[in-house]
């Protein structure tokens, strides 16, 4: 039920006028339909088992600060019998299992998300803080797709590369983020297992729920012991994993930062290396665009996943005829947005994902004010309890501002404004990052154009952040390097 809006509440809770705006009824998704175990152990060799550390660590929802449940923390001795697991079932069960069987298993595994989605999608939410409008209709769906490609390609492989004979790498560590945990998960572990790998999977520390729930899965599909076990800690589990002499390809998607440091831990060695890291991706909004419809890719590109995505296009860049347009717009847009309970059907931004990460978006954007920018956050009742920050816009801003270079990780969008197609190429490009970018334009030509002189990995035209299983993803610079995705994500699982 919707009914129309008297009034708004202020970040100090006054009542305010809202006119034209209207209040939904809340429609959260039950709770219910996923059981939170009080205690996750570690996943190796196809059975839940504990850390030989005896540590936990707790795992918080961020909306509300409840701790969900106790995470095992792996220490160097249970990061070497995951390895020796996944090794032994390489080179007993899967690299020797024919392509079409190795697709049986990953159709099932397909299925079984598929019919487990909502419990997946509420875990989802409830762990990383993300709406569940993202979790439900984005992040399971996505996910699910990518075993089902991969599970198309396990017999297929001879065709991805022109006649040269692919075979497996054997062992991989790969190491996935916070903001899309499940997700991510399949982007790497799909392809892995189509090629014939086994995997040591490490999620991030403080969303490790679905990875887990993600074992179960395996079990369920009678997946082999050992051909993918899953570690939970912090960092120093991760550089554990990295570090370990019996891996023969490293996956990692995270912060430049950490991506410096993994490349330089495995120089030298005989292991395998893909990184996609941080971006700081630039929206072009030219005059002739549509741009009622490039202020929805705005949003729907920076503040529905709370800027939480490293290809989230954190840098408008407006050609100045039709700025003081977009602006008003843009506004006008970001006061309509709902801040609230992640499990509410009608919310449009979640929490942050965590305490640390909130801290660093509060302090980037007191340096982009600092350094001149204006401010600009609608009047919204923010929770009492959580991590929560406004949807913000920072205008009068230029390449050298530090928001302009800095990945922020939140719901902050900074604009700056061009006149020439040359200028807009010039100012995407200043950034060491190269992961994404998007250009909205009536021009097929304009955009190609510009596709074309950006270094971006990907280009979306007159829309954003659309992804497809079959489409490679990756970027240049501190991006990263190799693709995920598409035949493209195939490569870097095989010697060939």
């Amino acid at each position: 039920m919707a009914m129309p809006r008297t009034g708004k509440q202020g970040r100090n809770g006054q009542s305010m006028a809202r006119e034209g705006v209207w209040e939904y009824a809340p429609a959260p998704e039950s709770r219910d339909v996923v059981r939170i175990q009080s205690r996750y152990e570690l996943f190796i060799d196809g059975a839940f088992t504990p850390p030989r550390s005896g540590r936990y660590f707790p795992n918080v929802n961020p909306a509300t600060e409840e701790t969900l449940s106790e995470v095992a923390y792996a220490d160097a001795e249970d990061i070497d019998r995951a390895v020796q697991a996944a090794r032994r079932a390489y080179e007993t069960v899967w690299g020797n299992l024919s392509g079409k069987e190795r697709a049986k298993y990953l159709f099932r595994i397909a299925r079984i998300l598929q019919e487990r989605a909502r419990e997946f999608a509420v875990l989802e939410s409830l762990d990383s803080g993300k709406p569940i409008r993202e979790s439900r209709d984005v992040d399971v769906p996505l996910a699910v797709a990518h075993f089902f490609y991969y599970a198309g390609w396990a017999d297929k492989l001879g065709y991805a590369f022109h006649g040269r004979i692919p075979r497996p790498l054997g062992v991989a560590g790969q190491i996935i983020p916070w903001n899309f945990p499940l997700l991510m998960a399949a982007w790497k572990i799909a392809p892995a297992l189509a090629c014939g790998n086994t995997v040591v999977l490490k999620p991030a520390e403080t969303t490790p729920l679905t990875a887990m729930l993600l074992g179960e899965v395996f079990q369920q599909a009678e997946l082999p012991p050992g051909v993918v076990n899953i570690v939970t800690g912090d960092g120093h589990t991760g550089a554990m994993l990295v570090q370990h002499p019996n891996l023969d390809k490293i996956a990692f998607t995270g912060s430049t930062e950490v991506g410096k440091q993994i490349q330089k831990a495995v120089a030298g060695t005989r292991k395998r290396l893909t990184l996609e890291l941080g971006g700081k991706a630039a929206h072009v909004i030219f005059e002739d665009a549509a741009i009622d419809q490039a202020i929805e890719g705005i949003v729907n590109g920076i503040y529905f996943n709370q800027g939480h995505v490293c290809c989230a296009g954190s840098r408008l860049l407006v050609q100045e005829s039709v700025a003081d347009l977009v602006v008003r717009k843009l506004q006008r847009r970001l006061a309509r947005l709902r801040v609230g309970d992640p499990l509410d059907k009608n919310t449009d931004i979640g929490a942050i994902n965590s305490l640390p990460q909130l801290r660093k978006i509060e302090r980037l954007v007191a340096i982009g004010v600092q350094e001149g920018a204006m401010l600009y956050q609608p009047d919204c009742a923010l929770p009492s309890r959580g991590y929560w920050y406004p949807p913000t816009i920072l205008t009068q801003v230029s390449t050298a501002h530090t928001v302009a270079q800095e990945e922020i990780f939140g719901p902050v969008l900074s604009v700056l404004t061009f006149r020439t197609p040359d200028e807009a190429v010039q100012i995407a490009n200043n950034t060491r990052y190269g992961l994404s970018a998007g250009v909205w334009t009536n021009k097929g030509s304009r955009s190609l154009e510009f596709a074309a002189r950006v270094r971006a990995g990907v280009v979306w035209c007159n829309t954003y952040n659309k992804f497809d299983p079959a489409s490679p993803f990756g970027g240049y610079l501190e991006s990263g390097f190799g693709r995920e995705g598409g035949w493209h994500g195939l490569a870097a699982y095989v010697e060939l």
